[in-house]
């Protein structure tokens, strides 16, 4: 892959994941930009950087938006490495930008990464119960969740930019997983103390997120290293 595109990852440990991940490849110039988790977070913080001047705004700029999201299908594992197509959000859609995404699948492939094609569905909270999951798939027509992708294809589908989303499954829908929606503040940062009650009020569903989320930040560092070393 070049290296003329920008990365954002959310905030914490996947932006780390990505950051350990380019750090093994030599004489990359990529800037990686750390974003809040949520929606409405997103869209402000990018709207801030657009007016700090810190984005890209040439018609031929990319975009690569990368981390974890939640499986809303049996056929996506965690661990798996997904590519969406498009992305949902209150019955809207936007498209990720299909060339972009073709080098993607391309380049992975290459080196025997095997990605999925997905419709990804971007949720306002955190989507914890299977029972929820498989309710959204079968409404929606998606195949995994997130918390960030739609604001991020919404704004800069008006920047004319194109954008492409790379992401790994770090839970799956056939558990469930503890509800921290409330340890998510306003601005899109995670509150340490309330995320550490959540956790601790339901240890089983903790272990399973906490097993899960490590295994697809591992992928997900490997495949940042892979693809931008070929």
């Amino acid at each position: 892959m070049t290296n003329d595109q920008l990365i954002l990852v959310p905030q914490g440990a996947e932006y780390k994941a990505v950051c350990r991940g380019l750090s093994r490849v030599a004489s990359l110039n990529t800037t990686v930009i750390p974003i809040p988790v949520g929606v409405k977070a997103l869209g402000a913080y990018l709207h801030k950087l657009q007016q700090d001047g810190r984005l890209l705004n040439q018609p031929q700029a990319r975009v690569l938006v990368m981390g974890l999201c939640g499986s809303l299908s049996p056929s996506y594992p965690v661990g798996k490495i997904v590519l969406y197509e498009n992305c949902v959000y209150q019955g809207n859609m936007r498209e990720c930008n299909s060339t972009f995404t073709a080098q993607l699948y391309s380049a992975l492939n290459t080196q025997n990464l095997a990605p999925n094609l997905v419709k990804g569905l971007t949720s306002d909270r955190v989507v914890c119960s299977a029972a929820e999951k498989r309710q959204l798939a079968a409404m929606s027509g998606t195949d995994v969740v997130d918390m960030e992708g739609f604001a991020a294809l919404e704004f800069f589908s008006v920047m004319g930019v194109s954008v492409a989303m790379l992401r790994v499954v770090s839970d799956d829908c056939q558990h469930d997983i503890p509800d921290i929606t409330s340890a998510i503040s306003p601005d899109g940062s995670l509150k340490p103390l309330p995320l550490a009650l959540t956790l601790l009020r339901q240890p089983i569903a903790a272990t399973r997120l906490i097993r899960g989320s490590l295994q697809a930040l591992k992928t997900l560092e490997e495949v940042t290293a892979l693809l931008f070393s070929s």
